[in-house]
């Protein structure tokens, strides 16, 4: 028997129940059908190389471009396949697809099923005592520990795979006028041999300190799994069973790996609250919030895009983004609310940008978490709640040295008026090299200032939930 596997989001061969129940019944066809749609820039380019790197693993992969029902129809009829398998997606343009798909292929008469295969957890299975969606993070994630250890993940199996030709190439992920990417390569190693790499390096080092470390992005007690598991070269139930194996041969590690799976959590409240609501990206959860006056400044967001606030942590930060893919996870939550709370500027804009230069760009994710920092989400940050990016900066990069990383032309400067070049004396500037307006901007609006109509907004939207 011939069966076709449709790979999407969970581009790796291990633990991937289609491809397993595919292998079982004989022959495999594996296939990919690019959606352009379902991409950000950034996230084109990781996809390019984890194609190739599925490809080599599989054995062979076509790679197709179109919608995914006229294309697979096709496959169908050309390569005489009787059954067609994928693991399920879950965002609401995904489902509709599917849905469709399984609907007319079951009605001509092939054998379709789709799997679990990229969440700890259905976002049905887990509800509140009384059968509903969670809007807390924390109970919802107490009630995921409550119902046990999710399934046991899949091994590799032997694979007989046929008629695959890889066309990646003519996909044209990948930038070249110009190519702004430079900077993935050295840093990044898309792939499922990549995943466990990085995994293993995690949890042998640099999970140590991770409870308190993930705040500082001067340090390196992060995971870095984020598009890796997007892209699905390694599930949550592995990461999961492989936290639990290291946790047992070193218990000291529990701690820290608590908050880490906690953090894997936070994916799987983002899907079910996508799940059960799947407007999310395009309305707030809290109506109220639809009052608030959002401030319309095409300068402003330019500004942060560039990373020229002349805040230095928010400048780094989205430096560091836009020449890696990727962003420290508490310099995002910092230049989020710096942007919504400081230049009062509609979340949609950062999670647009954010969807198009992260490589870990997961609309559940993005969309969750800057409805979370604009105070307009299920589990919400108290829009009152506003940071200040000096401060941030200080407890957070006390020495400065990711802030001179990011931001080479502020290296210079003593660390006691590193996080506020505004502050520092004339003298120690100039003996710097640092001219502000010119080499470093100023700060294109004050704290104080900024606080004050953030707040003023927010006496609309409480006014509005009167």
């Amino acid at each position: 028997m011939r069966s076709l596997v449709l790979f999407r989001n969970d581009l790796r061969v291990a633990d991937n129940p289609a491809l397993t129940t595919a292998a079982a019944r004989g022959e495999v066809l594996p296939v990919f059908v690019y959606e352009p749609e379902a991409y950000g820039a950034a996230a084109k380019w990781w996809l390019h190389h984890s194609l190739t790197a599925l490809a080599q693993d599989l054995g062979g992969l076509l790679v197709r471009q179109g919608e995914p029902l006229e294309v697979i129809e096709g496959l169908v009829a050309d390569y005489g396949v009787d059954a067609v398998f994928w693991n399920r997606r879950y965002e609401p343009a995904g489902i509709a697809k599917d849905t469709e798909m399984k609907a007319a292929l079951g009605a001509a008469g092939v054998v379709v099923e789709s799997f679990p295969g990229n969440l700890l957890f259905e976002p049905w299975q887990i509800k509140t005592g009384s059968g509903g969606q969670f809007k807390v993070f924390s109970p919802f994630w107490r009630a995921c520990l409550k119902a046990g250890a999710p399934a046991a993940p899949l091994e590799r199996t032997s694979l007989a795979v046929f008629g695959a030709t890889a066309e990646i190439d003519a996909l044209d992920l990948l930038p070249t006028k110009p190519d702004w990417a430079t900077g993935f390569g050295p840093v990044w190693t898309p792939g499922e041999k990549g995943a466990w790499a990085r995994l293993e390096h995690f949890l042998s080092d640099d999970i140590k300190g991770y409870k308190t470390g993930r705040d500082r992005p001067d340090q390196t007690h992060v995971s870095r799994l984020s598009p890796h598991l997007h892209f699905g070269e390694i599930s949550p139930r592995q990461i999961w069973r492989e936290v639990q194996r290291q946790c047992a041969m070193y218990p000291s590690k529990q701690g820290d790996a608590d908050k880490f799976l906690a953090e894997i959590g936070w994916r799987e409240f983002s899907h079910q609250l996508l799940f059960h609501t799947p407007d999310l990206p395009e309305q707030n959860l809290n109506r109220a919030f639809d009052a608030y006056p959002w401030a319309d400044n095409p300068g402003h967001l330019t500004a942060w895009q560039k990373g020229k606030t002349g805040y230095p942590l928010v400048d780094a930060g989205m430096r560091e983004l836009w020449h890696t893919g990727y962003m420290h996870n508490r310099v995002r939550m910092v230049v989020a609310s710096f942007l919504i709370k400081h230049l009062r500027i509609h979340w949609k804009h950062g999670m647009n940008w954010f969807w198009d230069t992260l490589l870990d760009a997961d609309l559940a994710n993005n969309t969750a978490s800057w409805q979370w920092v604009a105070g307009s989400g299920a589990d919400a940050a108290p829009y009152f709640r506003i940071f200040n990016p000096t401060t941030q900066a200080q407890k957070f990069d006390p020495n400065g040295d990711y802030i001179r990383k990011w931001c080479p032309e502020l290296a210079a400067l003593p660390t006691k008026v590193l996080h506020a070049p505004w502050e520092a004396p004339a003298l120690v500037l100039l003996e710097a090299g640092v001219t502000l307006g010119a080499t470093y901007p100023h700060p294109i609006v004050d704290h104080k200032e900024a606080r004050a109509a953030a707040l003023a907004g927010y006496d609309t939207v409480k006014s509005a939930q009167a």
